[in-house]
């Protein structure tokens, strides 16, 4: 199958859950012997540039405009307009220029067309806009595919209450189970021996709430003396979290560790006794998998796409709730029994739903449907059935 992919963002010039997603996902359809394209923007270069990159081929373009962003790269129908070259094309995000362009051009010329939701709202620019864009272009988006791609069944139904027709598949997100597991080396800058190691893991930046993170730990250090907070991830509110570091003079107990490549990424979540996302807005985040398969427990903000699985393996708080935020990962830390039991329990969860190459199978079928047309996409599917892990007991749900 001849698939071109239409992102923005792709790793590993951007980090974050979904430029890794469209670049691993790209990069293991070709080595299943699939031609794949993806065409993205890049700061990078100056004109449009061809390059081969671990088996797929990668067409980036310079950016001509971009606002909250967003970039708008005009080059983008002089790929579509070789679309006999592909056999589908698969866009990412309702919030990219490049996808809602590759919409409008699929829909004028009858192309077989599939859209990934990677969440409904943007952690990059203000929260009305994101809701704005949803309910108009975003929908419209959705409904000139002829599959949209969900990583949950909370995202399907809220597409169907907005009026989304258009055929949706359910498919659950996956990792790498055996790169993130328990075993193996550990992040030498976090030393849980010192005191209890809370990771913040993503991009700086307000839709992710770093700031709460930072917030909590003087409350969590009323009851947990000696706790570390540590930021792994880089963005625009760095300074500003340093320097109320400073001001707090927190410099002994909090540590930024920067961007850490992804490769090591699991020495990160195996030093660490706790992973805490206090996110505003999330899709279905990849570290939460990653931090549960390393038998990491997790505290995250209550939201309705994470819930499911958080609350089985550590607890969520409401958005904001800073007290709540410290009140959750004080009471974790302080049960060491518990936070094994819990770590334990969420890589059973992960291991037997979240497993990468299941989604990437999915995935590449029901593009396939779609590009025979004779074969109707999968209507409202859910990922593929696993056994249904039970809690390990009552204190798992913890509020």
């Amino acid at each position: 199958m001849r698939i071109l992919r239409v992102a923005q963002d792709i790793f590993p010039e951007t980090v974050g859950g979904a430029p890794y997603h469209i670049h691993a996902l790209s990069r293991d359809q070709a080595a299943h012997g699939h031609d794949v394209t993806v065409l993205t923007a890049s700061d990078s270069v100056d004109e449009q540039e061809t390059v081969e990159r671990d088996g797929y081929t990668l067409i980036r373009q310079p950016p001509k405009v971009e606002t909250l962003g967003n970039q708008l790269f005009t080059n983008t129908t002089r790929v579509l307009r070789n679309s006999e070259d592909y056999d589908v094309v698969h866009a990412h995000s309702h919030l990219f220029f490049s996808t809602n362009v590759a919409a409008a051009y699929c829909r004028l010329k009858d192309i077989p067309l599939a859209v990934t939701c990677h969440g409904l709202n943007s952690q990059r620019g203000p929260f009305w806009f994101s809701r704005a864009h949803l309910r108009t272009l975003g929908k419209w988006t959705y409904d000139s595919a002829d599959v949209t791609f969900c990583y949950t069944d909370v995202e399907q139904s809220k597409l169907r209450e907005m009026g989304v027709n258009t055929d949706i598949a359910v498919v659950n997100n996956g990792i790498d189970t055996d790169r993130f597991s328990p075993s193996g080396p550990k992040h030498n800058r976090i030393d849980a021996a010192v005191g209890p190691a809370i990771v913040f893991v993503g991009r700086l930046v307000d839709g992710k709430r770093p700031q709460d993170a930072l917030a909590s730990l003087a409350e969590i250090q009323d009851r947990c003396l000696d706790a570390q907070l540590f930021f792994c991830g880089d963005g625009p509110m760095r300074e500003s979290l340093e320097n109320t570091v400073a001001e707090k003079e927190l410099d002994d107990a909090v540590s930024f560790l920067g961007r850490v490549p992804y490769s090591e990424m699991p020495t990160v979540f195996r030093a660490a006794d706790l992973f805490v996302l206090p996110s505003r807005t999330e899709g279905f985040p990849r570290t939460v998998l990653e931090a549960l398969a390393c038998e990491t427990p997790v505290v995250s903000s209550n939201l309705e796409q994470t819930a499911r699985i958080v609350e089985q393996t550590g607890t969520t708080v409401e958005v904001g709730d800073i007290e709540g935020l410290a009140t959750a990962v004080s009471d974790l830390v302080e049960d060491k029994q518990l936070l094994s039991d819990l770590g334990k329990h969420g890589r059973q969860i992960v291991t037997a739903r979240y497993d990468w190459e299941d989604m990437v199978r999915e995935t590449t079928n029901i593009l396939g449907q779609i590009a025979k047309i004779s074969e109707p996409p999968a209507t409202d599917r859910k990922g593929p059935s696993s056994p249904e892990i039970p809690a390990i007991r009552d204190e798992t749900n913890i509020k």
